[in-house]
């Protein structure tokens, strides 16, 4: 596992640079350091992404809450801008026509092998700073999820894992849940 190449990171980085960018490249911004997101993820990365995705799409229809899946800009702040693989955003004045516009309430990242270290610490600690209520990673590879939920003082708690044959019930989202088997296609035991 690896970070992603950076680009030039005796710089620090805004969103005014970030639009100046060719829009065929997929870059992060995480304090003021940019991250090159490419090459793309494996197609087993994208099959649970998708398939999360969809469950929370379905879960969530004709509630307050939105789901959204990469490619969308989440700015958090002048030098912090993600594109988490799948989010959901409960406050409808952060969804601009082409962004979002501060934290999301649910994060979820998938891993992989080029990726897998920021997701586990820059952006766990970035989505902490910004109080995403609750972040979610999956690894699809060996099929279990970590959840952090943000606790009362600001920071995450130590996390919980969920294996395949497990539901998980979200807390930033309640009354929703997502069948892991499903997720993993998996058949159920």
């Amino acid at each position: 596992m690896g970070l992603p190449s950076v680009k030039k990171s005796d710089q620090k980085y805004t969103w005014d640079d970030y639009l100046t960018w060719p829009e065929h490249e997929r870059w992060e911004i995480i304090d003021g350091v940019a991250y090159n997101m490419t090459p793309a993820p494996s197609v087993r990365h994208q099959i649970v992404a998708g398939k999360f995705f969809s469950r929370l799409e379905q879960k969530l229809a004709n509630k307050t809450c939105k789901p959204f899946i990469v490619p969308v800009d989440v700015i958090l702040s002048e030098y912090n801008i993600v594109q988490p693989d799948v989010f959901v955003v409960c406050d409808k004045n952060k969804i601009a026509e082409a962004n979002i516009k501060g934290s999301p309430d649910l994060v979820v990242e998938v891993l992989s092998p080029a990726t897998a270290l920021m997701d586990l610490r820059e952006k766990k600690r970035l989505y902490e700073k910004f109080a995403v209520k609750e972040y979610i990673v999956i690894d699809p590879l060996e099929e279990y999820v970590e959840r952090f939920c943000l606790g009362a003082d600001g920071t995450y708690n130590k996390g919980e894992v969920f294996g395949s044959q497990e539901v998980l019930q979200f807390k930033s989202v309640e009354g929703t849940e997502v069948n892991l088997w499903e997720i993993f296609e998996v058949k159920k035991v």
